[in-house]
């Protein structure tokens, strides 16, 4: 009787532990460079309630949003790292840069980093090794394939504006590697850059009137937490100044853009709440390899390109994973 007795108690203190693991609410600190919640932010915290977590449920989320100010995010991941958090999520190489400066132990998810291992925020990308891991968008490797893209459609441009988001250093981000490796390819194709790195919105009016007077017949815009943001403004430029614009993500195509090519962003906020269940789970983040994109996505606005009168060939259709009419 008394063994039963202990067998019993001992069933007792197991399936009270099993319940109190089952209700225990994780806490996540999401730090972005962004103003506020946006799609991008959406895509990441649809795929967690996909996967079990909900907000005021299993899960407490502490936001901090930069305003599109870098200075701001090395003391809000100070702030986040003084808590008891789970996991820390972030994207963008200062992003992540300043969480690692933070915090040594708290697991940090990139969502999306242009290039980890050249920014220096990962050993390698098969083994991150530290408290890093998450989703490579290797944004930095193709400007040769979107200028070709972009000639393509405006058959014979040679002269192209290039619109980037200003650093102040590597440590910020990536905009240095892309801008060279943009005016690299141009060369190469005997294309003349015309290119205007802005650190805030208002400086956009500036940047495009300095395209006008150098005679840019088309633009490549980098894809950075600014330009996100202000996304349909960027668009609306481009429509107002008549250049054919090529951007990396396809957010800008349905925003009113003319065409992209590059990874798929919010499938990578999708894919880094992934990463987040299976740290909650127990993995280490040194054991997750960081993940790079599964596909190129080319996306071509129709309604776009006949406001500016073109015609685009039927082989870039044929080639296009998405055409909006």
């Amino acid at each position: 009787m008394g063994s039963r007795r202990a067998f019993l108690g001992q069933l007792l203190v197991f399936a009270s532990a099993c319940a109190a693991a089952q209700g225990r609410a994780y806490r996540l600190g999401y730090l972005s460079a962004r103003t506020s919640r946006g799609p991008l932010d959406d895509a990441f915290f649809a795929a967690l309630t996909k996967l079990g977590y909900a907000e005021g449920h299993n899960l407490v989320v502490d936001y901090r949003w930069a305003s599109n100010d870098l200075a701001r995010l090395p003391p809000l991941a100070q702030e986040l790292a003084a808590l008891p958090l789970d996991v820390i999520v972030t994207a963008t190489t200062a992003g992540t840069r300043a969480a690692m400066r933070a915090t040594g132990t708290i697991p940090i998810v990139m969502a999306a980093s242009a290039d980890p291992v050249a920014a220096g925020l990962v050993a390698s990308l098969g083994r991150p090794g530290g408290n890093v891991t998450g989703l490579s968008l290797q944004t930095t490797d193709i400007a040769q394939k979107r200028l070709q893209l972009l000639r393509e459609i405006v058959p014979g441009v040679s002269q192209v504006a290039l619109l980037a988001e200003r650093v102040r250093d590597l440590s910020q981000g990536t905009t240095p590697a892309f801008v060279a490796e943009s005016r690299a390819a141009a060369t190469q194709m005997g294309i003349v850059l015309v290119v205007q790195e802005i650190g805030k919105a208002d400086e956009l009016d500036t940047a495009f009137a300095a395209y006008r007077r150098a005679g840019a017949k088309a633009l490549v815009v980098q894809v950075t937490p600014l330009f996100l943001q202000h996304s349909a403004t960027v668009t609306g430029l481009a429509a107002r100044e008549r250049l054919p614009a090529m951007y990396e993500t396809r957010d800008f195509v349905d925003n009113g853009g003319l065409v992209s090519y590059g990874p798929d962003v919010r499938e990578a906020y999708r894919r880094a709440a992934i990463y987040v269940d299976r740290i909650l789970k127990g993995a280490r983040p040194a054991d997750l390899p960081v993940e790079q994109p599964r596909d190129l996505s080319l996306a071509i606005n129709l309604r776009a390109a006949k406001a500016l009168g073109l015609s685009v060939p039927g082989a870039v259709l044929a080639r296009a994973d998405a055409v909006i009419e």
